[in-house]
């Protein structure tokens, strides 16, 4: 069977003051087109639909429709879980009108769908808390599927008890095993989605997207790949932006968001995954990149003349415009800059002056201040002069520990 996994549509986000809307609705076309072509059996959609606990109308509307038309009437079994920026109830809410055209909304961590069937489409055999199984009409096994929408710590006491001091690692991995030994055996496809921050155990701290709380707050809340059950085939992940295997018996693939959502990613190709697999088989996987939607750009430049030009040459791109002179930007400077390019964001004007006293500044770094001394300083030159709390202290130490 072919599966496509996409995640973090965020429908409805906005870039400061310009709205996206316009680019999700190509980009969600472009997907549609992408099923089509691969002709795929089921989609998997890993979280944060939305950009808000409160969509505008246009935001649900082209959701629903999107839906509708990779569901192929029920031929095609779309799965969307929550992430942390959607509301359960709010993904919930279609559920019953949703199941009639072969789309399973799962809003909570614990959420189980009832057995039904789709005249002409697959059917649901048999479904527990955090589990399905379907039937598809061209296939002659069962596709199993473990899921697992965004947890904060709310919906995690009221989906697995009180004890929050069980580490999200434990818990989940406790959880996805019981599933896999009771009803993932190698008759059929064994797949898992969720929404979450995830690692491979021993490798790199991944970039969280700017604009995100981020979801690795201490190890509490850190989930390693190795949770994943060995009988899991696939696992489709949302969350992080940036196309990832985060895998290690199996891939566990952050398929990235559908545009470049932040100044932060610029630069990012964005992707959807193509998975082909059979009961008892590894998975195979490729990415197909995005087209469509505004590239969005970080540029500095010493010139007006210099940057009107580039702006000229980039017209249908969002920018990040920095601007080092010696002195203040003029007024009919700016004017000509914004009369240049409908998309400047932000246009940033600098001082060399203050570049060459923040430049000396660096010089002068005491090296031989004790290492959280130093980390304080570089984070409050990053941060407005803010100071780091208590978390972040912690995981600063942590991490040191980690590498001695």
């Amino acid at each position: 069977m072919r599966i496509l996994h996409t995640a973090d549509w965020h429908l409805g986000k906005r870039l400061d003051f310009f709205s996206r809307l316009a680019e999700q609705q190509q980009v969600l076309v472009e997907i549609c087109q992408i099923a089509e072509q691969e002709q795929v059996d089921m989609v998997l959609i890993a979280g944060d639909l939305y950009d808000n606990f409160n969509p505008s109308n246009e935001a649900s509307e082209l959701l629903y429709k999107t839906l509708k038309k990779l569901a192929r009437g029920g031929k095609v079994p779309v799965v969307a879980i929550a992430g942390n920026h959607d509301s359960p109830d709010r993904v919930n809410v279609a559920d019953v009108l949703a199941k009639e055209n072969g789309i399973l909304f799962i809003g909570n961590p614990n959420d189980e769908i009832g057995i039904y069937s789709i005249e002409n489409g697959f059917s649901l055999v048999r479904s527990a808390p955090g589990f399905i199984e379907l039937i598809l009409p061209k296939l002659a096994y069962p596709v199993r599927l473990l899921h697992t929408a965004f947890a904060n710590e709310i919906r995690l006491k009221e989906c697995f008890g009180d004890d929050k001091q069980i580490a999200l690692h434990e818990s989940l991995s406790k959880k996805w095993q019981l599933l896999a030994d009771e009803y993932c055996d190698n008759s059929g496809v064994n797949l898992l989605t969720t929404h979450l921050y995830m690692l491979s155990r021993g490798g790199a701290i991944l970039e969280e997207p700017d604009g995100e709380k981020p979801l690795n707050i201490g190890n509490a809340d850190l989930v390693y790949a190795d949770a994943i059950p060995k009988q899991i085939q696939y696992a489709a992940l949302g969350h992080l932006h940036r196309f990832q295997n985060v895998g290690q018996q199996q891939p566990a693939i952050y398929s990235s968001a559908i545009l470049q959502y932040s100044f932060s990613e610029a630069g990012q190709e964005k992707y959807v995954s193509i998975i082909d697999v059979e009961p008892n088989e590894p998975a195979k996987w490729r990415k197909i990149a995005l087209q469509e939607g505004k590239k969005l750009h970080r540029e500095s430049f010493d010139e007006v003349e210099t940057a009107i030009n580039w702006l000229s040459n980039h017209p249908d791109t969002l920018v990040e415009l920095t601007l080092v002179s010696e002195n203040f930007l003029k007024a009919e400077d700016r004017k000509r800059i914004y009369q240049t390019h409908s998309g400047i964001i932000h246009l940033i004007p600098r001082l060399k002056k203050q570049e060459q006293q923040a430049d000396a500044e660096e010089i002068k770094i005491n090296l031989d201040r004790s290492i959280d001394d130093l980390f304080v300083d570089y984070f409050k030159s990053k941060n407005e002069g803010q100071l780091p709390n208590a978390d972040i202290m912690s995981l600063f130490k942590e991490i040191l520990a980690s590498r001695n």
